[in-house]
């Protein structure tokens, strides 16, 4: 059995049957203690390992299954790092603004009108709900927009990343927004720049172009930072 966790799993791969579902059923437990020459103790404790993961679960009456994990476990390390003070608010941030660069990008190159209109959609929901009063709904829907990008872009492993960049600023992102909206005058319409921002950027993907893209949620980024910069510059120490 090997010593590190992600060649053990290869391992119970090569030992395993594919399913309908794309998972795969292991072995009996004494098949596999007998190939690959462990104690059941030693092997339950890798097994217990990848379970925590989410990369295999266990059915009942049915057997021992490895799976593709969810999103769970970059949720827990982003925020584990964070708790534990190796990574910050402005680290993930910055991580987030950067894959989130990258992915309107592609997003522009993917996006059908109907991808474009649900994007629209969340937008006219965020003035909506702000015109209302409801920054918890425009925060809802503010994130939903940022995860619909991708969504559109469906690379798993830009999803499972901005999973857990997201996850881990979530908070902070609650009241940044509730800030930007405090500091705002809103506009003739009573909109605000805030949620307006998110607008120049569905029109370029809607219109399929990639640089367009790019800079409108360059510009998106540093305007939400400009105002919530003000904002805390002027907040009492």
């Amino acid at each position: 059995m090997h010593d590190t966790l992600e060649a053990f799993a290869i391992q119970l791969i090569d030992l395993s049957h594919p399913e309908p579902d794309g998972s795969r059923r292991l072995i009996p437990e004494r098949e596999l203690c007998a190939r690959l020459d462990v104690s059941r103790g030693a092997l339950r404790e890798r097994l217990s390992q990848l379970e925590y993961i989410g990369v295999l679960s266990r059915r009942q009456g049915h057997g021992t299954y490895l799976q593709a994990p969810g999103p769970d476990v970059i949720r827990t390390y982003f925020t584990t790092m964070r708790a534990l003070g190796f990574l910050d608010s402005t680290e993930i941030a910055e991580a987030r603004e950067m894959l989130e660069t990258v992915v309107a990008v592609q997003a522009a190159l993917r996006a059908t009108a109907a991808d474009a209109e649900r994007l629209r959609a969340l937008v006219d929901e965020m003035v909506a709900c702000t015109a209302a009063g409801d920054h918890d709904a425009a925060t809802e829907a503010d994130l939903a927009f940022h995860a619909d990008l991708f969504r559109i872009v469906d690379n798993p492993v830009f999803t499972m990343v901005h999973t857990g960049l997201a996850y881990a600023l979530q908070q902070a992102m609650h009241e940044r927004r509730a800030r930007a909206i405090a500091a705002e005058t809103p506009d003739a319409d009573g909109r605000t720049a805030t949620d307006t921002i998110h607008y120049p950027v569905v029109d370029a993907i809607a219109a399929n172009d990639p640089d367009a893209a790019r800079d409108a949620i360059r510009r998106h980024f540093e305007i939400h930072s400009l105002i919530t910069l003000d904002t805390a510059e002027e907040a009492p120490a």
